[in-house]
């Protein structure tokens, strides 16, 4: 891509995390082992539906694929952050950052669409349980995650298109640790009108009606667990949904506190902070999250590991 007529900017400084150089080895081997526990973490719940053929039913279907969302998306920003930290450099190419941007966005946006189809998925577990293996037949399953690609790729597309057009000549340095949207806008020398206002529209799109839809769900799952109130009942509605709900609460409060509450100062170290916690903390927490609420899972992985032993 030439930007000759575009941007006398061919690389950024990104300042990174806000913590002292003499912690910098700390810090270092709490990300390191943190990226590296969500890659093994996940990898291993796509190990243990793949090769368990009891966890080959639609809810495991997305969380197979919400399992590589979650690699992907700490993988585009984690490891350019640890290569920062180890080697002391500060720089990202422009064109690295625009990519960076098109995958954080990709993915984000993956992760959002996915959530709300396994919402749908314990909606029709818990409301329309006689009807579940018709409403929740396979090409509806593989319709749901097709159109969550159309629908990230689509919009990350979009928001990419919009900043390649931007001009930055003036200052190159991110208060970040990857290229946000939000941030290289602020850091534009052009109008960012349009692009404001597409974040708006599509944010709506792929944040905001995902959440709700999710919220209908809730309150639906809530009201029909509440007019045939019993223990088992009770206890079987948070063994189906309570993981899930641990993962939407966590990943749609970062969003709420990153992008609703964002910081007022220059420097943006609570939304840095944040954003840690968003690409690096969940991630990383999901597998936990699924294997220990899970009885299903646990039980594939104590199958898993008698058949090794054997």
């Amino acid at each position: 891509m030439r930007r000759d007529n575009q941007s006398s900017v061919s690389q950024f400084l990104l300042l990174g995390l806000p913590i002292q150089p003499e912690q910098q080895g700390m810090y270092y081997a709490l990300f390191l082992g943190m990226y590296l526990t969500t890659v093994l973490g996940n990898l291993l719940i796509i190990l243990l539906i793949r090769l368990d053929s009891r966890l080959h039913t639609p809810m495991y279907f997305f969380l197979s694929h919400l399992a590589l969302t979650d690699i992907s998306f700490s993988s585009v920003t984690a490891p350019k952050m640890l290569m920062n930290m180890l080697m002391q450099t500060q720089s990202i190419s422009y064109a690295g950052c625009i990519s960076q941007v098109y995958f954080f966005l990709l993915f984000g946006d993956l992760d959002s669409f996915l959530l709300t189809s396994m919402a749908y998925d314990r909606y029709v577990a818990i409301c329309h349980p006689l009807h579940y293996t018709r409403m929740m037949r396979q090409s509806l399953c593989f319709l749901l995650v097709l159109v969550s690609w159309v629908l990230s790729v689509a919009s990350a597309l979009l928001h990419t298109l919009l900043l390649a057009r931007l001009s930055f000549c003036g200052d190159n340095t991110l208060h970040h640790f990857f290229c946000d949207l939000s941030t290289l806008l602020k850091l534009s020398s052009s109008d960012t009108t349009i692009n404001q206002l597409v974040i708006l529209t599509v944010g709506v799109v792929v944040i905001t009606l995902p959440f709700i839809c999710i919220l209908v769900s809730y309150i639906y799952i809530g009201a029909s667990v509440l007019r045939r109130p019993s223990i088992k009942g009770l206890c079987k509605a948070l063994s189906t949904c309570g993981s899930h709900l641990s993962v939407v609460s966590l990943y749609y409060g970062a969003i709420i506190g990153l992008y609703f509450f964002p910081s007022s100062n220059t420097t943006n170290d609570k939304d840095v902070i944040v954003s840690v916690l968003y690409t690096l903390v969940t991630p990383m927490l999901n597998p936990f999250i699924y294997s220990l609420r899970n009885r299903d899972m646990k039980g594939a992985l104590r199958n898993i590991l008698r058949r090794g032993t054997i």
